[in-house]
């Protein structure tokens, strides 16, 4: 028998996930989707996977048929683009560990250069969209199993995969360590000063100028985006977008972080297509506002992305009850009652897990849909895995799991989360050669089980169960 009767509609079945996590985490032992044989799996992943999209398919469906067409091409593009079905299979799990406001869906690829609040390039957490309050380890278990992942796919034999995910959490546990000697974690950010060798080098070539990098999008003449398959011109949508910039720069406090207070004139707008895995099938805007002289190569590009329901919202333990975080928007649902949007979620974490981050992060709201806004920046760029042998992937990983310590041990500035420093408590609550163990064993379960419900995917694509646009 399935998990959840299929007769349910989709909201009685994310209480039900709920109402799971909340006995699991009492130490129940109820039917979990772990325990699912093939046949049921195959339609529990199918299920779940047709839920996750459904507001994709009404919106964008062909957005939502690339999405599912992609994730048929390979398991890492499947890892990616399925939060939902690998968080559903940690239901109310790790209750016995400290919470903290997690990034959600950390992987090798979530990694890379940005601006930081002075305009310099730097090296960090680049997707927040997942962020929710959890034990600190779904964090690492999610990092773990997405570098041993892309290790594989590199062709790296098995024993240099696990090389590869023990740097990952190794250089977690040795991050938490220093941060709970000196607080460097309140204003450290990895830059061209002080970036190991690898790092500097990516920093090092992503550094370009704002006029280079908006040659090919704006027409100098016109001061407008330039039509091409990826970005389609909306500019009589200039004053709704005018209406909803205006807005979020008064409730995000742009002004005050940007230092260019006036200057949020929006000059054009453009649909933005084909970005990313996870986010296919969601609106996805660039608005053109204005620079500070009247050259228009002095312009900003703002992204605007449809914000999401977390991945692991109803999955996780209860946090404390008397955490405020709930108030802080880290759980909230989009709604204008006064629980903080989906975006504002998002930009909380990225304000919290980030030392001096994007001045222009924020949130909007637009056809009272919840959007996350961010620069889209001449720096914004990232490793390339796959061109990474074993020894440089190893400096990788150790690298993003110091990164993602630092921001866990951020997440107890300012998400609300009570009790002691977050790097002191998630330490006092592991052994480190057993957690490193723990997570390794995790991971290369979850991975078997990622490729088993990637083949059932793909069995299922192929007979067209899949299939939105095409008879």
């Amino acid at each position: 028998m399935l998990l959840i009767p299929r007769t349910q509609s989709e909201a009685d079945w994310r209480d039900a996930f709920a109402d799971l996590a909340r006995r699991v985490a009492r130490g129940e032992v109820p039917r979990h989707p772990l325990d699912l044989d093939a046949d049921a799996r195959r339609l529990y992943v199918r299920r779940t996977l047709r839920e996750d999209h459904r507001f994709r398919i009404h919106n964008r469906p062909e957005g939502a048929q690339r999405k599912f067409d992609k994730l048929a091409r390979s398991a890492l593009d499947f890892f990616r683009g399925t939060a939902l079905l690998f968080y559903r299979d940690m239901v109310g799990s790790d209750a016995d560990l400290p919470q903290v406001f997690c990034i959600g869906d950390v992987h090798p690829e979530n990694f890379g250069v940005m601006p930081n609040v002075d305009g310099v390039p730097f090296f960090g957490v680049n997707d927040f969209d997942e962020a929710h309050v959890a034990p600190f380890s779904w964090d690492v278990k999610r990092g773990a199993t997405g570098f041993y992942l892309y290790a594989k796919d590199n062709g790296f034999k098995k024993k240099h995969r696990q090389n590869v995910m023990q740097s990952f959490v190794q250089g977690y546990l040795d991050a938490l360590m220093e941060f709970a000697r000196d607080d460097r974690e309140k204003h450290h950010q990895y830059r061209l000063d002080n970036s190991p060798p690898q790092i500097r080098e990516l920093l090092q070539g992503a550094v370009a100028s704002r006029r280079k990098f908006l040659a090919d999008k704006i027409d100098p003449a016109a001061g407008r985006f330039i039509a091409t398959d990826e970005v389609v011109p909306c500019s009589s949508r200039v004053g709704q977008f005018q209406r909803a910039v205006r807005a979020y720069v008064k409730k995000s406090d742009i002004d005050n972080r940007s230092g260019r207070a006036g200057h949020f004139k929006v000059k054009d707008v453009a649909v933005k297509k084909d970005s990313g895995t996870a986010s296919l099938g969601l609106d996805r805007y660039w608005v053109l506002i204005d620079g500070e002289t009247d050259d228009h190569l002095d312009d900003i590009v703002l992204e605007v992305k449809q914000a999401r329901r977390s991945a692991l919202s109803g999955l996780t333990p209860p946090p404390p009850e008397d955490s405020p975080v709930h108030d802080a928007g880290a759980t909230g649902e989009a709604n204008p009652q006064g629980r903080a949007s989906q975006g504002a979620r998002i930009a909380l974490s990225h304000r919290v897990h980030l030392a001096g981050g994007d001045p222009y992060y924020g949130h909007a709201t637009l056809d009272k849909q919840s959007f996350v806004v961010r620069e889209r920046s001449p720096f914004k760029d990232s490793i390339d895995v796959e061109d990474l042998d074993v020894e440089a992937m190893c400096d990788y990983a150790d690298t993003c799991g110091r990164v993602l310590a630092q921001a866990h041990a951020r997440a107890d500035e300012d998400s609300g989360l009570p009790g002691e420093d977050a790097e002191r408590s998630i330490l006092e609550s592991v052994q480190p050669a057993v957690f490193v163990d723990d997570v390794g064993r995790f991971a290369l379960a979850a991975v078997d089980r990622l490729e088993r419900d990637h083949a059932l995917f793909c069995a299922d694509h192929a007979l067209g169960a899949f299939n939105i646009l095409r008879g």
